[in-house]
């Protein structure tokens, strides 16, 4: 067990290394669709159920989807909204599957002291194991004239540690891919995540404003 490891701890290392340039996040996806176009007008809003209006948190989890929604056809406008959406976000830290809770060269244990002279301790489950996390973003899109759901998909990713805020919006884009008509069923989908090209388009790039012109000098 020792070698897998040290096996993931050096994927984990390739992995991070290798954010400069991008890498592939892989998510289990599933949505479901009772759209077949989009209006001419596909303008939203967000809509909180009444424990994510309390969350502190909320406003940061609706930013991030914010970008993933543009992509995917939608504009935000509260004035006149066409849709409601409501964006969740969770993230777990689980046990690893590649840790050995186990090993340990000093002789602790991962469910108490595994001494090298044959007594044991009180349990610490999991004392040595890897950080894993446990994601789940979901999306759930409303027609606000029929009061009808008519999308809803959730993505799901499991992986070591790293940036939420960058993984989270990834996962948005996975759980927004193929929007309004996306494929029927449980499918995997992959997403860029880092490099130049996840950045320019991970939202809408604002004009830049010419420089001013300089003051005429008098002669």
């Amino acid at each position: 067990m020792k070698y897998l490891r040290a096996f993931a701890a050096a994927c984990a290392a390739v992995l991070l290394a290798g954010c400069a340039s991008g890498y592939l996040l892989e998510n289990r996806v599933q949505s479901f669709s009772g759209l077949t176009a989009l209006p001419a007008s596909p303008t939203y809003r967000f809509d909180r159920l009444p424990s994510q209006a309390a969350s502190a948190s909320q406003p940061q989890v609706e930013a991030l989807a914010d970008p993933a929604l543009f992509k995917a056809g939608l504009r935000r406008d509260d004035a006149s909204p066409k849709f409601a959406v409501q964006v969740t976000a969770r993230v777990q830290r689980v046990l690893s599957p590649w840790g050995d809770p186990f090993y340990d060269p000093w002789g602790w244990g991962g469910f108490g002291w595994r001494g090298r002279y044959g007594w044991a301790g009180p349990p610490i489950p999991y004392a040595r194991a890897e950080p894993w996390f446990h994601r789940e973003v979901g999306v759930v899109v409303r027609d606000l004239g029929s009061n009808k759901v008519v999308f809803e998909s959730q993505a799901v990713n499991d992986g070591p540690v790293l940036d939420d805020a960058v993984i989270l919006s990834a996962m948005f884009d996975a759980a927004l891919q193929g929007f309004p008509n996306p494929p029927q069923g449980p499918r995997r989908v992959n997403v860029q995540v880092g490099g130049q090209q996840q950045q320019a388009a991970s939202a809408p790039v604002a004009p830049v404003p010419a420089p001013a012109a300089p003051p005429a000098t008098s002669r």
